[in-house]
């Protein structure tokens, strides 16, 4: 069979294959520290379902993490401002399902008047937002809408007036030069000087999970899981005929035909005994290979990103061998050094140089590369460490939280003596959640290499 044929065959599976569905909400799955081995695809909801998901879960941070962030940041104004295709980050995350995109200049204002009363949330926009926003400005009595954002503001006369504007991190840094000038010259000058950055508010408002989101989150990476698991199988892969990019393509065909989304392209990489580095692209997979894939879909909001290993049985074998065998289990060590080294308010970098020190002490060779994950793939908050910075960075100096999800994504390199003593990267990569005691997979982790039959 060329290949050709196997790229035919391959879609001809998609093509036939049941779409799961779900006319009831589906089971909330458990968070687990133990890995499912090749779990069945959980129910998928349809559009209607998901949109009245994500809508319950936006209504309910809004009630709950706008208050608690402000309060914690000591902000009582914070003004967003997107325009039509071009959503402030934040922005983006707070429009309703129906709302896909910000129309004309969408101007939302979150107010704390203090002493215990509701925060208020505001439009100053000609739609409505979900009624998740009170509307704030009628064009026909104020046609200039930087003006009656200036009137509101000066109404209320806040102690500090949060824009997202921010060097360090792109998630709050949405106030664009053009929009910023137009507001200033709107705002009253004695307001000008309570102006400052809202990026400790952005920041905590992408990286907070809550318990609604958490009870969906293990099913969401189970889906992530379960596809990678059908990726790596004979049903996608035959040895010496499939390629790398072949599998990869798979993937893109298997979401569009579940409906979902990747929030990259994947990875498919192959390691083989006398072969340098990382194969790819058109190279075909043979019995013997390690393989190594990086996925991530969008789904409900949130977002996975997982990195598996697989190993080509060659013919007779029954299991992979030894060497390769203690390679994951060296990466899965370095991720319990990590994880013991989370502590709230300990810098991304400290936490790096922590689980570096203890790591390399115990005889292993690590890279470390773990960043948060929730709204965004590479979330917002501080990363912990980079694949091309082991020593920290400026973004790193920002502080651990707590109800904050992570990718513990990380590598050890170990010397394979069935591979002639050869140095293989050991990528691993799973999702988590840190509840400010303990850092917990949301659906398991890979301990054992999956295995691939060179024969039916």
């Amino acid at each position: 069979m060329g290949r050709m044929t196997v790229g035919a065959a391959l879609f001809a599976m998609l093509a036939g294959a049941a779409l799961p569905t779900a006319a009831q909400a589906e089971t909330p799955i458990a968070m687990s520290e133990t890995e499912v081995a090749h779990p069945a695809l959980p129910p998928i909801l349809g559009l209607r379902e998901r949109a009245a998901a994500e809508n319950r879960i936006l209504a309910d941070r809004l009630d709950n993490v706008i208050p608690a962030i402000m309060r914690a940041e000591g902000i009582d104004l914070w003004l967003l401002v997107a325009r039509e295709y071009f959503e402030d980050p934040v922005v983006a995350t707070m429009l309703d399902a129906e709302s896909m995109h910000a129309r004309r200049r969408t101007i939302l204002v979150f107010y704390d008047p203090g002493n215990g009363k509701p925060v208020e949330r505001l439009t100053v926009s000609r739609y409505g937002l979900g009624g998740l926003f009170a509307p704030a400005w009628n064009p026909e009595q104020q046609p200039d809408q930087w003006q009656a954002v200036a009137d509101l503001i000066a109404a209320r006369n806040p102690r500090k007036i949060a824009i997202n504007s921010s060097d360090l991190t792109p998630f709050a840094d949405g106030m664009t030069l053009s929009q910023y000038d137009r507001f200033m010259s709107a705002l009253p000058p004695a307001l000008h000087e309570r102006v400052v950055s809202g990026e400790g508010l952005a920041n905590r408002w992408l990286e907070t999970r809550t318990p609604a989101e958490m009870a969906l989150y293990p099913g969401i990476v189970r889906l992530a899981h379960a596809v990678i698991g059908e990726a790596f199988s004979r049903n996608v892969i035959t040895p010496g005929i499939t390629t790398a990019e072949e599998v990869q393509w798979w993937y893109r065909d298997r979401l569009m035909q579940l409906g979902l989304t990747p929030w990259f392209h994947p990875s498919v990489g192959i390691q083989r005994q006398g072969a340098e580095g990382m194969l790819e692209g058109d190279e075909v997979i043979q019995p013997g290979d390690l393989l190594w894939t990086d996925f991530g879909i969008t789904y409900l909001r949130l977002n996975t990103d997982t990195q598996h290993l697989a190993y080509v049985l060659k013919p007779g074998e029954s299991a992979a061998p030894a060497g390769l065998k203690a390679g994951l289990a060296n990466s899965n060590r370095v991720q319990d050094i990590l994880r013991s080294r989370f502590k709230v308010g300990r810098s991304g970098n400290e936490a790096l140089a922590l689980a570096r020190a203890e790591a390399i002490a115990a005889g292993l060779d690590p890279s470390i590369y773990t960043h948060p994950i929730g709204s965004h793939g590479h979330g917002a908050g501080p990363p912990i460490g980079a694949w091309d910075n082991q020593q920290g960075d400026a973004r790193g100096e920002g502080p651990v939280r707590a109800n904050t999800a992570w990718s513990i994504e990380l590598t050890s390199y170990a010397s394979v003596p069935e591979w002639g003593g050869q140095r293989v990267d050991f990528r691993t990569e799973e999702n988590a959640f840190f509840d400010g005691e303990t850092v917990r997979f949301i659906d398991g982790r890979q301990t054992d290499l999956t295995l691939i039959p060179s024969d039916r």
